[in-house]
Protein backbone atom coordinates (compact mmCIF):
# COMPACT_ATOMS: atom_id res chain seq x y z
CA UNK A 1 0.00 0.00 0.00
CA UNK A 2 1.25 3.61 -0.96
CA UNK A 3 0.73 6.99 1.47
CA UNK A 4 1.00 10.31 1.00
CA UNK A 5 2.55 11.45 4.73
CA UNK A 6 5.49 13.52 4.78
CA UNK A 7 6.58 15.63 8.25
CA UNK A 8 9.94 18.44 7.63
CA UNK A 9 11.95 19.58 10.61
CA UNK A 10 14.81 21.61 10.51
CA UNK A 11 18.10 20.53 11.93
CA UNK A 12 22.04 22.23 12.15
CA UNK A 13 25.30 20.64 11.47
CA UNK A 14 26.93 21.06 15.06
CA UNK A 15 31.17 20.92 15.35
CA UNK A 16 31.29 17.03 16.76
CA UNK A 17 28.84 16.03 14.04
CA UNK A 18 31.75 16.67 11.24
CA UNK A 19 34.75 14.99 10.19
CA UNK A 20 38.24 16.78 9.53
CA UNK A 21 37.06 18.36 6.35
CA UNK A 22 34.46 20.07 8.29
CA UNK A 23 31.65 17.88 6.79
CA UNK A 24 29.27 15.97 8.16
CA UNK A 25 30.59 13.02 9.09
CA UNK A 26 28.86 10.14 7.11
CA UNK A 27 28.18 7.81 9.97
CA UNK A 28 26.19 10.59 11.70
CA UNK A 29 23.17 10.75 8.67
CA UNK A 30 21.74 7.56 9.79
CA UNK A 31 20.84 9.32 13.56
CA UNK A 32 19.54 11.98 11.53
CA UNK A 33 17.14 9.89 9.60
CA UNK A 34 15.73 8.49 12.82
CA UNK A 35 15.28 11.43 14.23
CA UNK A 36 13.03 12.42 11.49
CA UNK A 37 11.57 9.33 11.90
CA UNK A 38 10.88 9.87 15.32
CA UNK A 39 9.14 13.00 15.07
CA UNK A 40 7.02 12.03 11.96
CA UNK A 41 5.55 9.16 13.29
CA UNK A 42 5.40 11.44 17.06
CA UNK A 43 3.27 13.94 14.73
CA UNK A 44 0.58 11.03 13.62
CA UNK A 45 -0.03 10.34 17.57
CA UNK A 46 2.72 7.02 17.47
CA UNK A 47 5.12 6.95 20.05
CA UNK A 48 8.23 4.80 20.54
CA UNK A 49 8.38 4.72 24.22
CA UNK A 50 4.74 3.30 24.11
CA UNK A 51 5.02 1.08 21.10
CA UNK A 52 8.04 -0.46 23.33
CA UNK A 53 6.04 -0.55 26.50
CA UNK A 54 3.34 -2.31 24.27
CA UNK A 55 5.60 -5.11 23.42
CA UNK A 56 6.66 -4.03 19.87
CA UNK A 57 9.91 -3.02 18.50
CA UNK A 58 10.77 -1.19 14.86
CA UNK A 59 14.37 -2.39 13.82
CA UNK A 60 16.04 -1.06 10.58
CA UNK A 61 16.48 -4.37 7.98
CA UNK A 62 17.38 -1.91 5.29
CA UNK A 63 19.10 1.61 4.73
CA UNK A 64 20.31 3.33 1.75
CA UNK A 65 21.85 6.59 1.62
CA UNK A 66 22.94 8.86 -1.15
CA UNK A 67 25.39 11.80 -0.55
CA UNK A 68 25.37 14.51 -3.19
CA UNK A 69 26.93 17.32 -1.43
CA UNK A 70 28.18 17.66 1.95
CA UNK A 71 26.52 19.47 4.47
CA UNK A 72 29.28 21.51 6.72
CA UNK A 73 29.81 22.94 10.39
CA UNK A 74 27.00 24.82 11.36
CA UNK A 75 24.96 25.04 8.37
CA UNK A 76 21.29 24.67 8.63
CA UNK A 77 19.47 22.04 6.40
CA UNK A 78 15.78 20.70 6.55
CA UNK A 79 14.85 17.03 7.03
CA UNK A 80 11.80 15.97 4.98
CA UNK A 81 10.78 12.70 5.88
CA UNK A 82 8.15 10.57 4.01
CA UNK A 83 6.27 7.35 4.67
CA UNK A 84 5.72 5.81 1.10
CA UNK A 85 4.90 2.66 1.53
CA UNK A 86 3.29 0.13 4.31
CA UNK A 87 2.70 -3.71 4.12
CA UNK A 88 1.15 -6.36 6.30
CA UNK A 89 4.48 -6.27 9.38
CA UNK A 90 6.96 -2.98 7.81
CA UNK A 91 7.16 0.27 6.86
CA UNK A 92 9.02 2.31 4.36
CA UNK A 93 10.42 5.82 4.70
CA UNK A 94 12.19 8.14 2.03
CA UNK A 95 13.95 11.01 3.41
CA UNK A 96 15.16 14.64 1.64
CA UNK A 97 18.24 16.46 3.19
CA UNK A 98 17.82 19.93 1.77
CA UNK A 99 20.17 22.88 2.35
CA UNK A 100 18.60 26.45 2.67
CA UNK A 101 19.24 26.98 -0.74
CA UNK A 102 17.12 24.63 -1.30
CA UNK A 103 19.62 22.19 -3.14
CA UNK A 104 19.09 18.30 -2.34
CA UNK A 105 22.34 17.27 -0.58
CA UNK A 106 21.24 13.81 0.49
CA UNK A 107 18.94 11.70 0.00
CA UNK A 108 17.71 7.86 2.16
CA UNK A 109 15.26 5.23 2.29
CA UNK A 110 14.91 2.80 5.23
CA UNK A 111 12.52 -0.30 5.66
CA UNK A 112 11.57 -1.07 9.45
CA UNK A 113 9.73 -4.25 10.21
CA UNK A 114 7.57 -4.27 13.61
CA UNK A 115 8.75 -7.11 15.70
CA UNK A 116 7.38 -9.00 18.56
CA UNK A 117 9.91 -7.93 21.87
CA UNK A 118 9.39 -11.22 23.41
CA UNK A 119 10.34 -13.51 20.32
CA UNK A 120 11.87 -10.94 18.09
CA UNK A 121 10.15 -12.06 15.26
CA UNK A 122 8.05 -10.04 12.55
CA UNK A 123 4.90 -9.12 13.55
CA UNK A 124 1.57 -7.43 12.09
CA UNK A 125 1.35 -3.79 12.15
CA UNK A 126 -0.66 -2.48 15.56
CA UNK A 127 -4.06 -1.80 14.34
CA UNK A 128 -3.48 1.77 16.29
CA UNK A 129 -0.58 2.36 13.97
CA UNK A 130 -2.96 1.23 10.60
CA UNK A 131 -5.80 3.74 12.13
CA UNK A 132 -3.12 6.30 12.44
CA UNK A 133 -1.48 6.17 9.08
CA UNK A 134 -4.86 5.44 7.21
CA UNK A 135 -6.24 9.28 6.11
CA UNK A 136 -2.60 9.11 4.81
CA UNK A 137 -3.78 5.82 2.20
CA UNK A 138 -3.64 6.44 -2.04
CA UNK A 139 -6.15 4.66 -3.22
CA UNK A 140 -5.23 3.75 -6.98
Amino acid sequence: MKYNFSHQIQLRIRYSETDQMGFCYYGNYPVFLELGRVEALRSLGISYREMEDEGVLLPVTSLQITYKRPLRYDEQFFLITQLVGVSSCSVTFEYVFMNLADQITTTASTVLVFTDAVNLKPMRIPSSIIHALKQYEIHQ
